[in-house]
Parts: structure tokens; C-alpha cells; sequence
């Protein structure tokens, strides 16, 4: 136990430094990937043949995009996205270049989780809105947002574990992070006790998440019941 704690304080420093950059890493990512897969997952579900505004065309397009994406493993999406996050960002190595990856390969879950919460919604919602005047617009951001706020928020936990997950293997290529710790300095270096203590950030961070994302979708649940 002093041996593990000894390592601690000898990378107590890099330590925060990984935590912070795996952080920073995952929250802009989700924030980014839900700015895109909601509106992808709205499209799926309203351009569906019994959705408000059917578009096979439209529909189709953007469940095989989603789908495709989803079968790529993450680290083939990294390699894959190279070229263009160096376009993007200026690098393909470091914190802000992965969350090129990170965003592209998370948002088709968000947009499937989006898109099956829409689903559960009941019908005579929507037709209630219509009786009352309601357009399609009005109908889409009045009524099926946020008559889902508790499975996105629920679905919003998900996803930041998912990413966090994700943030690790990025940071096996370069990404920095956790990641990229667990491999210098413990892999590459033979110190089991760096693994575990980069391990045991992880997991705390993934407990803090679904702790934190759990009580705020319970808290909705009694408010808008």
C-alpha cells in the first residue's frame, strides 16, 4: 500500500494534468456531439414514413451515415479522421485534435438514443398539438424535446462514459489524457501501479457521471410528473 501510494505522489502532478485533459476532452466532445445528434436523431424520427414531415430520401441518407459510423471501430475512426482533423484543428496529436474523433464517433449513439426516446413518446401527445394549431416546428421543439429531457439527460450519462472510454484508447495515439499515461508510463515502462491508479481515476470519474446524471434525471421525473 505505501508502494502505491509512493507512486502517487511521485505522478500526483501528471496525474491531474491526464485527469484534466481527459476531462476537458470529454465534456466538449459531448457537449459537441449532442449538438449534432439531436438534431440528426429529431430528422430520423420525423422523416420516418409515420413521422411528421416523411422523406424516405432524407431518412435513409441519415440512418445509413449513422449506421456506418457506428460499425467503425473507434481507434480505425482516429486513423481514418487523420487527414481531416488535421485540417480541422492543425494537428493530428494532442487534446484538441481528438475530439475531432471523439465527436464523430459518438454522435450517431446519441442520434439512436435521441431517436428511440422520440419514438416512446405517445402519439396522442402530437395529435393533441395538432388539434390545438401547432406546426411542425412548434410540434418538434414544444412538445417532443422536452417531453424527452429525461431520457436525454439519462442517455447524456451514457454518452459521457462512453466518451470517457473512448478519451482512453485516444490517448494510446497520441491523444494525451489517461490514456496516453496508462500507456508511457505504466505499459510502456512496466509499472503495474501507474495502470491501476490511472484505472481508479477513470472509474471514479465514470461513477461521479452516472451518480450525478442519475439524481438530475430522477429530479425531473418528480417534476414533471
Amino acid at each position: 500500500m505505501n508502494g502505491l501510494f509512493d507512486t502517487f505522489m511521485d505522478f500526483r502532478w501528471i496525474l491531474l494534468d491526464g485527469t484534466i485533459e481527459t476531462l476537458y476532452m470529454v465534456f466538449v466532445s459531448v457537449i459537441l456531439a449532442y449538438a449534432i445528434g439531436i438534431p440528426v436523431g429529431t430528422l430520423l424520427v420525423v422523416t420516418a414514413p409515420e413521422g411528421l414531415i416523411p422523406n424516405k430520401f432524407i431518412s435513409t441518407v441519415l440512418g445509413g451515415i449513422v449506421n456506418a459510423i457506428r460499425s467503425i471501430p473507434f481507434v480505425l475512426t482516429i486513423v481514418i479522421l487523420i487527414p481531416f482533423t488535421r485540417w480541422i484543428v492543425g494537428t493530428a496529436l494532442g487534446s484538441p485534435a481528438a475530439i475531432v474523433p471523439l465527436v464523430i464517433g459518438s454522435f450517431p449513439f446519441i442520434s439512436r438514443m435521441v431517436e428511440s426516446a422520440l419514438r416512446e413518446i405517445d402519439p396522442g401527445v402530437i395529435d393533441a398539438a395538432k388539434s390545438m394549431g401547432a406546426n411542425n416546428l412548434q410540434i418538434i421543439t414544444k412538445v417532443l424535446i422536452p417531453e424527452c429531457i429525461p431520457s436525454l439527460i439519462r442517455g447524456f450519462s451514457i454518452t459521457t462514459i462512453l466518451l470517457v472510454s473512448f478519451s482512453a484508447m485516444a490517448g494510446a495515439v497520441g491523444a494525451g489524457g489517461l490514456g496516453r499515461i496508462a500507456i508511457r508510463y505504466g505499459y510502456q515502462r512496466f509499472q503495474d501501479d501507474v495502470m491501476f491508479l490511472t484505472l481508479a481515476i477513470i472509474v471514479v470519474i465514470v461513477a461521479i457521471i452516472q451518480f450525478t446524471f442519475n439524481t438530475l434525471a430522477a429530479k425531473l421525473d418528480k417534476t414533471l410528473l
